[in-house]
């Protein structure tokens, strides 16, 4: 008998994320250094500022949310409220009419993976934070948090223009402990990509884009999702983080990936990309080739149409997320990242108390040769 299907928990920023700017705190209210800052003073900030208080809000709750994979029989026991049903022993059950559920020696060491969306797309803020930016420090933290523990992390950067040194779409950071880990991941992200001049400012300073970013190679996540997929032998926590904004075909992928790892969807949105404010004439710019267009924003039924169309493309990737099995956490730019990483603990609790297992569409799955 198969498996209920697995419904995906999904954990969004309060108001949907929609937050102007002037509604949200500063970059360091949110718990960020400017994005000029150095890979030291951002993680050195984030612990100040962001891990400290998260240390006390957790108070012990560790082992309730990173538990390695079980690896030999201890015990029986009796089933208690909120026990994994996984872990039910159906014949003891059976034979002492009481649910009984085994209790493994777990591995304690956990290996946690970050698949980061490097694309244009995320130089857009429309307020004082980009995407980029948000998704720096939301990866920062929650590697230091990890890795405070004892457990590995590693990275697969995607640039979909190929990385400045390498050429590769794909780098790859082998998974290792330590404070050092994450400052190496850190120093990864801020090497600039083709056709950039360091962090995108935010809209007040924004300079105009170097012709060179029209024509460059679109993004495909599922490029980024592929390649994990034959990266990853182990079963992990799984980070893809990203805004989403890709060429189809990346579901499939992420659906298969789903069904070997624990897999965390971070969109990452910004609420310009929801919503268009009444601006007047705006200049509006395709984060991936580079096209512009002339739009008037004081027009009612263009913000109407704007809206509309960003709602079904809301309703559609939120259907693809929760078709292949991801939980998501959204992510806005106004969000305060303490907050954030709160609701990913409320996630991974909600997760712990949920029946897991999902079916893949059969259209999805890899053919298997015959």
């Amino acid at each position: 008998m198969s498996p209920p299907p697995k419904r995906p928990a999904v954990a969004s920023p309060p108001g949907g994320g929609r937050q102007w700017p002037g509604e949200a705190g500063s970059t360091a209210a949110a718990g960020l250094a400017p994005e000029s800052s150095s890979p030291e003073a951002l993680l050195l900030q984030l612990e100040w500022t962001v891990l400290r208080k998260l240390d006390g809000l957790l108070q012990g709750d560790y082992r309730t949310l990173w538990r390695g994979a079980g690896l030999d029989l201890a015990d029986l026991r009796e089933y208690q409220h909120a026990d994994d049903v996984r872990h039910i022993d159906w014949n003891v059950t059976a034979r002492l009419q009481v649910p009984h559920v085994r209790q493994f020696t777990e591995d304690r060491e956990l290996t946690a993976w970050f698949l980061l969306d490097l694309s244009d797309s995320l130089d857009f803020g429309s307020g004082a934070r980009t995407k980029r930016a948000l998704s720096e420090g939301f990866v920062a933290a929650l590697a230091r948090l990890l890795t405070r523990h004892g457990n590995r992390v590693g990275a697969v950067l995607y640039h979909p223009a190929g990385h400045p040194v390498t050429g590769r779409r794909e780098t790859v950071l082998a998974p290792g402990t330590g404070r050092n880990q994450v400052l190496q991941l850190l120093a990864q992200w801020q090497a600039p990509a083709p056709g950039r001049a360091g962090a995108a400012p935010g809209p007040a300073s924004a300079p105009a884009r170097p012709a060179a970013a029209a024509g460059r190679p679109p993004t495909r996540l599922a490029d980024l999702l592929g390649h994990a997929e034959g990266l990853l032998t182990r079963r992990s926590l799984v980070f893809v983080v990203s805004d989403f904004i890709s060429e189809p075909g990346w579901a499939a992928a992420l659906g298969r990936l789903a069904l070997r790892h624990e897999v965390l969807a971070v969109r990452l949105v910004d609420p310009a990309e929801l919503a268009l404010p009444d601006l007047g004439l705006l200049t509006v710019e395709d984060a991936e080739t580079g096209e512009q267009l002339l739009v008037d924003t004081q027009d009612a039924g263009f913000r109407q149409r704007f809206e509309a169309l960003a709602t079904a493309h809301e309703a559609e990737l939120r259907a693809q997320l929760g078709a292949a099995g991801a939980d998501v956490l959204e992510l806005a730019t106004g969000d305060d990242l303490l907050a954030s990483l709160l609701r990913y603990v409320a996630l991974r609790r909600q997760r712990a108390r949920a029946t897991l297992g999902h079916r893949l569409p059969a259209a999805w799955r890899t053919p298997v040769a015959a």
